[in-house]
């Protein structure tokens, strides 16, 4: 067997994994959302709600958080806030105190164990039929319960997933990277919700029916395992756009590889302990959206490797992977040079997109060898720019 043969044969495969892994994937689920779909039953419906703010020093954002919370259009003695603070050490808990009489309760957790661990103890004291999670940097559109509570009169739903729209006022290359990239995620949760289930939700804005919700392991990456979770009780987790929240997205790179790199290292721990429901056979078209949604995409840095490597061998020999091998060379300079304008604060929405995806693919290597080394996360810290005033984001989120 050859060098040649053999590298030829690591390309094509390596190709073909990446292929299926941003197109073939999409266009799967498209595809079956079309054929079969399972729709949602949704009727008049006006559970209870519990919304739980899961703070640790949030004191910039908390108080118009706080406001935007009262201000969302449900039945007020129908609705129960509670702040939990993850023993914060700044002015958070005051300020959740501070509106004790508006009925807001506060809840101080008394170890940090982060964030899992601390929306595991609000949800016991809990009242609300319907428990929603949420973020003290993301604000919602008035109507976002009401959008949310519908889809929990169809008995197979345990959990509801709301659309997040990131916005960068500021214009940054990581922003407007993170923008492409969350329009191709939510681009798969429309489809996925529909053919099936989603394989995760958006950490500030996802709602849980209380008698569905199973305490998670405290390095658990709650927002994602929860759909699994409600796969294992014979239960979906489904899309709704028209539950809006906003949030600013990072400005640097260094703070959004520092963020997904803690919430990869988490999934890849959750997939390891969920990995029986990889199984087609056991978990029937769910396991296939895991293992391409995620197990694959995380695997895409050793299949850019393995295109590299090919290309570099081959290129010698044949013009087509000679031309490749300088494409290649041409996207990571581009990423790299991303990168230093960046530094220097400049913007370019034209390097914004390899930058970005590098940088994903990055964290994705980084959170693989940390997760083999045995380093889990729990606790947590604000690393996002802070929102923008209450006023001005409800102003500006759109459907």
């Amino acid at each position: 067997m050859s060098i040649e043969f053999v590298a030829k044969a690591v390309f094509w495969s390596s190709a073909a994994a990446l292929f299926y892994t941003y197109v073939g994937y999409p266009a799967l689920v498209w595809a079956l959302s079309r054929v079969r779909p399972r729709p949602v039953c949704r009727a008049a419906c006006e559970p209870s709600m519990s919304v739980v703010i899961t703070a640790y020093n949030e004191e910039r954002d908390l108080a118009s958080k706080l406001e935007n919370t009262l201000a969302l259009e449900y039945p007020s003695e129908k609705l129960e806030i509670i702040v939990a603070s993850d023993c914060s050490g700044d002015r958070t808990d005051e300020i959740a105190r501070s509106f004790a009489a508006r009925g807001v309760r506060l809840h101080r957790q008394p170890e940090r164990l982060g964030k899992t661990a601390a929306q595991n103890a609000v949800v016991a004291l809990a009242r609300g039929e319907v428990i929603l999670f949420s973020d003290a940097t993301t604000l919602y559109r008035k109507d976002v319960l009401r959008a949310l509570a519908p889809n929990f009169a169809d008995a197979s739903v345990g959990c509801v997933a709301g659309k997040l729209i990131y916005v960068d006022r500021s214009n940054s290359a990581v922003g407007s990277g993170a923008k492409s990239y969350w329009g191709y995620e939510t681009f798969l949760k429309t489809h996925e919700s529909r053919v099936c289930s989603l394989i995760g939700a958006s950490g500030c804005l996802y709602a849980v029916r209380r008698a569905a919700y199973v305490p998670l392991y405290n390095e658990a990456c709650s927002d994602f395992i929860i759909a699994t979770k409600m796969v294992e009780q014979g239960l979906r987790t489904v899309y709704e756009p028209g539950a809006v929240c906003e949030e600013e997205t990072n400005r640097r790179a260094d703070r959004e590889l520092r963020m997904r790199v803690r919430v990869i290292a988490q999934t890849y721990s959750d997939l390891w302990r969920h990995r029986a429901l990889m199984n087609p056979a056991r978990g029937g078209f769910y396991s296939v959206e895991l293992l391409s949604h995620k197990v694959m995409r995380y695997l895409v840095p050793v299949f850019l490797a393995l295109v590299l490597f090919s290309t570099a061998v081959l290129a010698p020999r044949f013009w087509f992977f000679a031309a490749l091998l300088a494409g290649q060379a041409l996207f990571y300079a581009a990423a790299a040079l991303g990168w230093l304008v960046e530094r220097v604060g400049m913007r370019s929405r034209v390097l914004a997109l390899p930058h970005y995806f590098v940088l994903a693919n990055l964290a994705s290597a980084i959170a693989f060898y940390k997760f083999v080394r045995g380093e889990r996360y729990a606790r947590w810290e604000p690393i996002r720019e802070p929102v923008a005033a209450a006023e001005e984001i409800n102003a500006t989120v759109r459907s």
